[in-house]
């Protein structure tokens, strides 16, 4: 069964080694034309040669770069504009997962801007960024997926390597249409199941996540997302309608499910996810195998069989927080002592740099009141600090492991994408 891999170029902060991801299935049948230009497109009716399509869709391009400050590496992934008068650029949410704050570079000038994200769909895996350039970036083409068929030209887009320049190009075919994958991203473990997916036999490699897929109109008709494990050079794609969907509800300010709307301001504390009031509970419910940052506390998440910590190249064993505080968020076992205190969120440790660290919160520390709530379990914290933005400064309370109470004013940073 081939598992198909995310396509975001991962490395090392200071710049070592790649995480490929994508590739699928491989059938071609006789090239066949869909109506995929714009409404009033007077060449929607007709083949563009490679080099026109180039033409209509490299301007739209840029490189997205994430830094991921608490694992010490950074993303490299693609996006494109959508909305030219918004300057809203689409891309994958798994190119930002644990971003600290994005950059995004265009090819054809080397302008680097900082990019606002202005939300993430988590279970459509799309993401929307909004930068300010001095000269406003043209919007793509965009076509309609719901006319693509199987044995139709397509040409993909993308940042190959993170390498930067100019997009990479492949070009092939659509090899099948509404397809269900389970994408896993190698690195970090990270799953997800995505549906409706198309799959071509252009070549997908790692940066190339949130590329756009032409046909052969010359608009963009999915989104590079992930590549299969098998032999053949396939990839897959989410379709521009399905993208497009995500990105209007983001961009009208709608929550839904699976959507963040903007930044959350992030505390610094490691947690569990659990509900539980007592911290003795939560100290003894098990231990963090992996961890994803979200609104200023971890989540626990089950590590899929086999898969390896959160790096690079190799395995990094997961670590209990024994400093004063933690250079990553991989944390694998509760702290042994713990607060006394009748509920609150126990603190499993606490991320270099953040608030809370400067504060001197500490692992075995416990959260009793935040902003003037109580917070009876880790899960009210983060409820809590998802309310918040970045740069807002809160009042916390907490117990610490020699039984004194102490209360800071904690300004939060900006939390990690999810």
């Amino acid at each position: 069964m081939l598992i198909p891999l995310l396509v975001a170029a991962l490395g090392i902060a200071l710049g070592i080694g790649g995480i490929a991801l994508l590739r699928p299935l491989n059938q071609a049948s006789p090239p066949r034309l869909a109506a995929t230009a714009t409404a009033g497109d007077p060449r929607a009716s007709a083949a563009l040669s490679q080099t026109a399509i180039r033409a209509r869709i490299e301007p739209s391009i840029v490189d997205v770069t994430a830094a991921l400050t608490y694992d010490d590496e950074t993303a490299s992934g693609t996006g494109f504009v959508v909305d030219s008068a918004s300057q809203f650029i689409l891309t994958n949410n798994h190119v930002l997962r644990d971003a600290t704050s994005v950059t995004v570079t265009v090819p054809a000038t080397g302008q680097t801007y900082p990019a606002r994200i202005v939300g993430v769909d988590v279970s459509a895996d799309i993401a929307v960024l909004q930068i300010a350039p001095a000269s406003p970036l043209p919007g793509a083409p965009l076509g309609d997926s719901s006319t693509v068929s199987v044995g139709m030209p397509v040409i993909s887009f993308g940042n190959q390597a993170g390498a930067g320049g100019a997009p990479a190009v492949s070009t092939g075919v659509i090899s099948g249409t509404n397809r269900t994958i389970q994408a896993n991203d190698g690195a970090s473990g990270f799953t997800e199941t995505l549906h409706g997916m198309l799959a071509t036999t252009a070549r997908i490699e790692p940066g190339d996540s949130g590329g756009p897929l032409a046909g052969p109109a010359g608009t963009v008709i999915g989104v590079d997302t992930a590549a299969g494990t098998g032999s053949t050079a396939t990839g897959y794609a989410i379709p521009i309608s399905t993208a497009l969907a995500a990105e209007r509800q983001i961009a009208a300010g709608r929550q839904g499910e699976g959507i963040t709307l903007g930044a959350e301001g992030f505390l610094g504390v490691i947690t569990s996810a659990s509900a539980a009031r007592s911290p003795r509970a939560q100290q003894h419910g098990g231990t963090v195998t992996a961890a994803v940052v979200t609104a200023g506390a971890l989540v626990d998440m089950p590590a899929p069989a086999g898969a390896a910590a959160k790096s690079t190249e190799a395995a990094v064993t997961p670590r209990s927080v024994t400093a004063a505080c933690a250079a990553s968020p991989d944390v694998s076992k509760a702290p042994a002592m713990a607060a006394h205190a009748a509920a609150g969120a126990l603190v499993y440790g606490v991320l270099c740099g953040t608030g809370a660290a400067a504060a001197g919160i500490s692992a075995g520390d416990v959260i009793t009141v935040a902003d003037g709530r109580h917070i009876v379990s880790p899960r009210a914290l983060t409820a809590l600090l998802r309310t918040c933005r970045p740069g807002t400064v809160i009042s916390v309370t907490w117990i610490s492991t020699t039984g004194a109470s102490r209360t800071a004013p904690i300004r939060l940073t900006q939390a990690p994408a999810v």
